[in-house]
């Protein structure tokens, strides 16, 4: 509402003068500047804030810092109870080593037999010995060779119970580990990084306060290019349009103006107001349309400062 008891005024003001033919601009405005708000990330005292109004700060410059010492506890508990799943799972070494003994000592009972078998069939080729014999070391083989299947049934039994066991308790860790990612990214938010180049405009917080989530901490702009925010008439707009160079003037003393090349970067699509003011049947059909012009800031520009234009 502000500005646009603001615009109704300077446009006011400028058709007035064009209707007393002393105009020397053929718009005018104030110049504006895109300001940011930087605000907390975290909830906790501020233990250092470097900034003063003022100060020119580049883009990612650490201002402060905010504590976070409870959220550097729960990382290390959180971390602690990933390190203690560990303890929780088997170890299927000892298990499992005591079958594969067994398994190597069949191994060899079994070797021992296959090699009478073997004496036994040539003894049996000679007549040297009966069939029974033969018979007797294959029922001994298949024994041996039955009491290896079930052992090695038991180390595969054993190796997905443990590992079943396993995963469950470690299934457990991928939470935690994602809530350490969380407390990671937390921590990083106790650094105020500074989002934006430019330089400060107010500062709302003070070293040792205590700050929240959302709390605003300070404002900042970047005062190297303003914006005249300057309204034309309906006759002019046919005169403008984007990207157009412009001659923008301020006040330079009494009776003298500082000049400045600037760029029109944008039009209103239509008309904010028709002013009041404007008594001529003529005039009062006159629609002022905003536009916004870029201008190079050596220093001498300044938010609000009012300024003209000549197309």
């Amino acid at each position: 509402m502000k500005k646009m008891i603001t615009g109704v005024v300077m446009a006011a003001a400028f058709l007035t003068a064009c209707n007393g033919n002393k105009a020397t601009h053929d718009a005018s405005g104030t110049f504006e500047v895109d300001e940011v708000i930087v605000s907390s990330e975290l909830t906790g005292k501020l233990l250092s804030f470097d900034i003063t109004e003022g100060d020119s700060i580049p883009k990612g410059k650490v201002i402060g810092t905010i504590d976070a010492e409870n959220l550097s506890l729960q990382k290390d508990q959180v971390q602690a109870s990933i390190e203690a799943l560990k303890e929780k799972t088997a170890d299927l070494t000892p298990q499992v080593k005591l079958l594969q003994d067994q398994l190597t000592v069949q191994q060899s009972q079994l070797d021992n037999l296959l090699r009478e078998k073997k004496r036994i069939e040539n003894l049996l080729k000679q007549d040297a010995a009966t069939g029974k014999q033969l018979d007797d070391m294959n029922a001994q083989i298949d024994v041996v060779q039955k009491q290896m299947t079930v052992t090695q049934q038991q180390i595969n039994v054993q190796r997905s119970n443990v590992g079943t066991q396993n995963r469950s308790i470690l299934s457990e860790g991928k939470p935690l580990e994602k809530r350490v990612a969380q407390l990671e990214d937390q921590l990083k938010r106790a650094a105020v990084a500074n989002p934006v180049g430019g330089t400060v405009i107010t500062k709302y917080a003070e070293a040792g306060e205590m700050t929240s989530v959302g709390k605003a901490l300070y404002k900042i702009a970047d005062l190297s290019t303003m914006t005249l925010r300057a309204y034309i008439t309906g006759s002019q707009l046919s005169q403008v349009k984007l990207n157009q160079p412009v001659k923008v003037l301020i006040d330079n003393g009494a009776n003298a103006y500082r000049e400045y090349p600037g760029v029109i970067t944008w039009i209103a699509d239509k008309a904010e107001f028709t002013p009041k003011t404007i008594q001529t049947k003529e005039e009062r059909a006159n629609l002022v349309y905003a536009v916004k012009i870029k201008v190079k800031n050596d220093g001498f520009i300044k938010i609000g400062m009012y300024g003209e234009v000549k197309l």
